[in-house]
């Protein structure tokens, strides 16, 4: 793997140690550049910088006695952030991000934040004094929050230009090792309420070589572009914490510039001719839905060599759609990256060669559904479906990298899956060891040995944690096929909400793509389906019945979404609900929330859609 100079050394003790390392050899460097407006307006951090900002924050933070404590860091996206997050790591604080509620959405938002500070405790909570003067406005109804020391970090550095170098001067370096805790990442909560899941130095450190690794990483030839949230694994970890690691320059933006116009993701690759960045699958579809025609003149995707693809299901068709939509525009097929992670393993688990082309295989849908692995047989000038009556596409996401093992386990014997040559031939939880492994749920003891403690039958000596994700190995590369919690179960066969989910969206042009739940409810001793989706928002609706002979009305729309789960899945839906637009429950990264959908169904609590006309 060849580096910055040819020569970087990787070795570091500790992030602290990593950061100071670039800062003293490649002070003038710039290591961030931050859009402020999504487009061309920007600002600038050197690695001296962040290195001088940081030991500020620390210096405040030892002066109130923060070591070893929890640090809330409660932040809108920006520099200010990341100085706040080495801030806390300088000061061998443990970092605790999380993003700020929505004064506009509080009884959607408030509550995940809430809970965070619950779990963990701070003694701290680091912010910009605009956001303090929001949260102060919150003391009164939540008492807790009154507890907390506040400090707003633009009082102690004047970002982006200047800094208060008397208070940074004043700074210690802490005892900090492998073992010692950085940050509680917590899970998006999409099966469970958020967890805090305990990162280590070392357990960050073997990651990012793991991606350096897996990336195939030139930090002199490299650049990346980066617009997911900071306070979650890919975003943190892969967009801010491993281009550090490497040695490479950032390009980054705000995730709500990307949502409303996603266009400038593709600008600013092409402006700032990263080679490196990627998203979710719904990144990728949102880019095809919304950049027009003519607007893709102006993009040069020549640059980008690696386009990575994670965090939830990978769609065949959305690879296909992407690739014959900006291909004009220098994109290569070659670039996707398809990968799998998971916060309880710090990010990454596996991923393929950069250049190789994604191995897309199809299945034999009733056989998956079933447990086996069965493969199918389409036509090379057959359109690639995602999922079918017959057939289900899937998408391997590569091997493991650096020390790290992936098995494939019957979760109920806890024993491996039979293997066969270079495949499993049935499906099975998967299971991962090695050092990117967390240590465990922050005060959760029993769920952290179930989770993180797990052996195998015949091997009872090493520590696996269990992923809660179900899938298989073929041509020596992981295949994902769903979540162990979210699994239907009807009349004794197996299936995955997220086909289902798409079939639905799929099968009527004013359900919202991406805006879906499928999960089963018992009804009279028996497991039945029912689906959640939402409505187009009303300016879409408007142009649909202006513009389409399709039924909008309820019946038809319920009609299309039966017949979509008959002729795909075999499945009788128990009961549609139709709700309105932006109220299907989501995390904060924008995974469906089953399990929520499922208690808001039973309760009654869903905002369903009254009126075809608003």
């Amino acid at each position: 793997m060849e580096l910055v100079g040819g020569d970087r050394d990787l070795n570091f003790p500790n992030l602290v140690v990593m950061l100071r390392h670039n800062a003293q050899n490649m002070p003038d460097n710039i290591g961030f550049t931050y859009l402020l407006d999504g487009e061309t307006e920007e600002i600038t951090l050197t690695y001296s910088e962040l290195d001088r900002q940081a030991r500020a924050v620390a210096a405040k933070l030892q002066n109130i006695g923060a070591a070893g404590e929890r640090a809330l860091l409660l932040f809108a996206p920006g520099l200010e952030y990341i100085a706040a997050f080495f801030g806390c790591l300088y000061a061998g604080a443990v970092a605790v991000p999380t993003y700020p509620p929505d004064v506009m959405r509080l009884e959607r938002t408030l509550p995940r934040f809430l809970s965070i500070v619950d779990t963990s405790q701070p003694v701290v909570a680091l912010t910009t004094g605009p956001i303090l003067n929001m949260a102060q406005m919150l003391f009164a109804q939540y008492p807790e929050l009154q507890n907390i020391q506040w400090l707003a970090t633009d009082d102690v550095t004047a970002l982006p230009s200047g800094i208060d170098g008397g208070l940074a001067e004043t700074w210690y370096e802490p005892e900090v090792g492998t073992e010692t805790l950085a940050f509680l990442q917590f899970t998006s909560g999409s099966t469970a309420a958020p967890k805090g899941v305990m990162l280590t130095h070392g357990n960050l450190l073997h990651n990012m070589l793991a991606i350096c690794d897996a990336f195939e990483v030139n930090g002199e030839k490299d650049s990346a572009m980066f617009w997911l949230p900071f306070y979650h694994d890919m975003g943190l970890i892969g967009g801010i914490l491993a281009p550090i690691y490497c040695g490479v320059t950032n390009t980054l933006m705000s995730p709500l510039d990307f949502l409303q116009r996603p266009m400038r993701w593709l600008q600013a690759i092409s402006r700032a001719r990263a080679t490196i960045s990627g998203g979710p699958n719904f990144a990728y579809d949102l880019c095809v839905r919304k950049v027009k025609p003519e607007q893709k003149s102006e993009l040069d995707l020549s640059c980008w060599s690696l386009a990575f693809n994670g965090a939830e299901p990978i769609r065949a068709g959305t690879l296909e759609r992407f690739t014959q939509t900006f291909e004009e525009c220098g994109f290569r097929k070659q670039a996707f990256y398809p990968c799998y992670g998971l916060a309880e393993a710090t990010v990454l688990v596996s991923g393929p060669g950069r250049s190789d082309l994604p191995l897309v295989h199809s299945f034999v849908a009733d056989e998956l559904a079933n447990g086996r692995v069965s493969p199918g047989y389409m036509p090379e000038d057959a359109e690639i479906m995602d999922v079918g009556s017959e057939m289900r596409t899937l998408i391997g996401c590569g091997w493991t990298r650096t020390d790290h093992q992936v098995m494939i386990v019957d979760p109920e014997a806890l024993t491996p899956c039979e293997f066969d040559n270079d495949r499993t031939t049935s499906i099975g939880e998967i299971w991962v060891s090695g050092p990117s492994i967390a240590k465990g749920y922050w005060d959760m003891p029993e769920e952290s040995q179930r989770i993180f403690y797990a052996r195998l039958a015949n091997d009872p000596k090493t520590r696996y944690m269990r992923t809660g994700d179900l899938g298989f190995i073929k041509n020596g590369q992981l295949f994902i096929a769903g979540r162990l919690k979210d699994l239907i179960i009807l009349d004794g066969l197996n299936h995955y909400p997220q086909d289902i989910e798409l079939s639905v969206e799929q099968c009527h042009p004013v359900l919202r793509p991406g805006c879906c739940a499928a999960f089963s409810v018992e009804v009279n001793n028996r497991e039945r389906l029912v689906i959640v989706a939402e409505i187009a928002r009303p300016d879409k609706l408007k142009a649909l019945q202006d513009a389409t002979d399709v039924p909008l009305d309820r019946a038809s729309i319920e009609r299309a979404i039966r017949g979509a789960a008959a002729k795909n899945h075999d499945l009788r839906a128990h009961e549609i609900v139709l709700l309105k637009p932006g109220t299907v429950p989501k995390t904060s990264s924008g995974k469906i929330r089953r399990h929520a959908s499922k208690r808001g169904y039973l309760d009654g609590t869903l905002d369903v859609w009254e009126n075809p006309t608003n």
